[in-house]
Order: structure tokens, then C-alpha cells, then sequence
């Protein structure tokens, strides 16, 4: 239900109440969601969950004054749901006493049946005592306040971790030597006042000392602060699939991905689908050529998405040079309709004048599938106009041809 706009009002729930008395309202209900609580009707959440609850998913809309409502229905949930397996906790407001519920709640949950702990609010230092230690626990988002210390990690389970923080990676050297035997998935958010220079360093260190090279296939990074990473720490996870670092070019071009990096990276995962780094490309001529989408092209097979600063003036240049852009002839071998991608975000990358229609054609011959450009630089029309006439001439001269060759007995 979304309480913002269901007929279900607090009045209506106030009169079923008096008919129900002490017991649920819905005695059966195995999953119960509501999208933006409000503070009127956080208070009748206990009516409509029951013991045969299992999977709970609340969004809270703005709280602003019914804090301790909220904080004591949220501290009900494992009393009256003795077995939850999955609780997400959506836009819980930041206060002290709810950070005191929600690790309260934590802490009375069934440790043998949590599956799913979903909740984007810090936790006490005996909670998170009881974070690292749940033996089913398969996705984790939390938030770490300040400068963390976990105790040792013992989740043989997870496989996918959310992590929002606001300090240091101290928290990081609790999954050190951890036990984790099923890690595929990682998010980690900093915010603004976050040290975040040498996170993959340190991320790596940590990692080396647990089994997850052979597992990691997603590995994401969102900040908004201004970044150079080191990628040269993520070269030993050589299963990734998915690939995100995000950092703001918002102060002026922060992006130092050039072919060297993209070459490295396309190398050491083959397996990539998505390669995203960077938020929407700036309009500052840098990044990656021919060369380094032709590796990408020729090596990771799979890719369906790519996100890179793109220098797109030498990578024109690069078609018209008497000098090969490839080390060898051999290398310079770009599989025509094997590479997968689809999705190509080039953001307010810069054209040089008239040479849209280099681009397109380079394009074309790097990534011969339906290629969809997402752009907002409106130089870019004219690309996609482009490839898209070059994809129906060669369509008609391939139907053509079809059409009127000898049949051979």
C-alpha cells in the first residue's frame, strides 16, 4: 500500500481496531509493504502485521515531530513478527533515538532467521556486534557514523553489502579475514565529509585476506566528491561483471581514465557487462581514444554499457593517421559483431566541428551492434542520426544481396 494515497485512512483503521480489539487485523499475512508512512499512519502498522509476518518493507515519508512513534513501532516489529527473515527500512529519519530502535529492534530479532536487513540508519556498538555475527544474512545496508571499528565478520552468507559511511574506512578492517563465503555484491556510499583517497587500496588489502577474488562481480563506488582512484587495486578481481566509480567533475574535470587504465581494466575482466566510470562525462576533451575502445571492444565481449570520458578529437585522429593506433597488426583486430554493447553514456562530451560524421562511422566499426548514445550535448543528434542511416543502408544492401544471390545446387 502506499499510506500517502490509499483509502485505508487512520480514521478507517482507528474503527477496525475497535472490531479486531487485540489481534491483527490480518492474521495471515505473510508480507506486508507500504510505501510512505506517514506520521499518522505509522501508529496502525502493529494492527496489520501478525506473526505469519516474514517480509517487511516500510518507506517512511518526512517525519518531522512523531519521533517516538515511530522509534516504537519500529522497536514492536520482531515482538509482533517473531520470525522476519527480510526488513527493509526506507528514508528512516536521522535521530538519536531512532538509531536506539532500529539497533534495539536488531538486537530482538531471530538471529536464525534474518535473511534480508535493509536499513539505511547507524547502529549501537552492541548492534553491530549482532550485525557481524548473523549466520542466514544474504544483503546488508547500513550506515557506519563517524570513526567505526566492527568487531570480526562472520557472515557466511552474504552476498550482497550496502555500505553508507561518513568518516574513515577504519570500519573496513573488521572484514579482515572474515568469513564471507558467498560476496558477490558491494555498494559503498561516502558522503561529502568522507576520506575516500586511498579506499580501493585499503579495500584490497582487506579483500586479499578473504575468498572473495573468485566471487566479487559487482563492485560499485558512488561519491560526489571530486576523485582520481587508483584501478590498478581492482585489477585482481577478475570476475566482475559490473564495474561503477562515480565521482563529480562538478568542480572541474576530475577524470584521469585514459587508455593505459581502460586497457588494464579490460584485461584483467573479460567477463565485464557494465564499465561506468565517472558521473556524466564533462565537456572537457580528455579520456579515452580508439585505442582504448577497440581493447574493450576486442576483449570484453559481453559489454552492454559503457560510461567513459572520451577524447573524442584523437580518437577521429586516430582513423586518419599514417601511424596505426595498435601495437601490432594482429592486435588491431576488432571482432566486428561479437562485442555486445548497447548503451553508450557520453554525457556533454565535446565534438570537434563537422566531425560527426568520423565519429559515427569509428563508432560503427568499433561497436557494429544497435548502439543507443545517451548524450546532452546536442552535438551528439547529429552521431546518432547518422549511425542510424548507416544501420538501414546496411540493412538494405545486406537484404539485397540476399535477395539476389544464385541458388547452388
Amino acid at each position: 500500500m502506499d499510506a500517502s494515497k490509499d483509502l485505508i485512512t487512520p480514521n478507517v483503521l482507528s474503527v477496525l481496531q475497535l472490531r479486531t480489539g487485540s489481534e491483527p487485523l490480518l492474521p495471515r499475512l505473510g508480507t506486508f509493504e507500504c510505501e510512505r508512512a506517514t506520521e499518522a499512519f505509522i501508529p496502525f502498522i502493529p494492527l496489520l502485521i501478525s506473526s505469519e509476518t516474514v517480509d517487511i518493507n516500510v518507506g517512511f515519508s518526512v517525519i518531522t515531530s512523531r519521533i517516538v512513534s515511530v522509534a516504537s513501532t519500529i522497536v514492536r516489529l520482531p515482538i509482533l513478527c517473531p520470525n522476519i527473515q527480510s526488513l527493509v527500512l526506507h528514508n528512516l529519519p536521522r535521530n538519536s533515538v531512532i538509531v536506539e530502535a532500529v539497533s534495539e529492534m536488531l538486537i530482538s530479532c531471530n538471529r536464525d532467521t534474518l535473511r534480508v536487513f535493509l536499513a539505511r540508519s547507524p547502529l549501537t556498538e552492541e548492534a553491530r556486534g549482532v550485525l557481524c555475527e548473523l549466520p542466514k544474512l544474504r544483503r546488508l545496508r547500513t550506515v557506519f557514523q563517524g570513526k567505526t571499528l566492527l568487531p570480526p565478520v562472520t557472515l557466511p552468507r552474504l552476498a550482497t553489502i550496502y555500505v553508507v559511511y561518513d568518516h574513515g574506512n577504519e570500519w573496513l578492517q573488521g572484514f579482515r579475514g572474515a568469513t564471507l563465503g558467498e560476496l558477490n555484491t558491494v555498494v559503498f556510499s561516502p558522503s561529502t565529509s568522507a576520506r575516500i583517497d586511498n579506499f580501493l587500496e585499503e579495500f584490497q588489502s582487506v579483500a586479499l585476506t578473504v575468498p572473495v577474488q573468485n566471487t566479487l562481480s559487482s563492485f560499485v563506488f558512488r561519491t560526489s566528491q571530486s576523485w582520481n582512484p587508483n584501478y590498478s587495486s581492482l585489477l585482481v578481481f577478475k570476475q566482475l561483471t559490473k564495474l561503477e566509480i562515480e565521482f563529480s567533475c562538478d568542480a572541474g574535470c576530475s577524470s584521469r581514465v585514459d587508455d593505459d587504465i581502460v586497457i588494464s581494466l579490460a584485461q584483467a575482466m573479460p567477463k565485464l557487462e557494465i564499465l561506468q566510470l565517472g558521473k556524466d562525462p564533462c565537456p572537457t576533451p580528455t579520456g579515452v581514444t580508439l585505442k582504448g575502445l577497440a581493447a574493450l571492444a576486442r576483449r570484453c565481449l559481453h559489454l552492454s554499457t559503457l560510461r567513459v570520458h572520451l577524447h573524442v578529437e584523437e580518437l577521429v585522429e586516430a582513423t586518419t593517421s599514417a601511424e596505426p593506433p595498435f601495437p601490432s597488426e594482429h592486435a588491431a583486430v576488432v571482432p566486428r559483431m561479437d562485442c555486445a554493447s548497447t548503451v553508450l553514456q557520453v554525457g556533454e562530451t565535446p565534438i570537434p566541428e563537422e566531425e560527426e560524421f568520423g565519429v559515427a562511422l569509428t563508432l560503427l566499426h568499433v561497436f557494429p551492434q544497435e548502439l543507443n548514445i545517451e548524450y546532452s550535448n546536442p552535438q551528439w543528434k547529429q552521431v546518432v542520426e547518422t549511425m542510424k542511416l548507416f544501420k538501414r543502408i546496411g540493412g538494405h544492401v545486406e537484404h539485397a544481396s540476399k535477395a539476389h544471390l544464385p541458388h547452388l545446387r
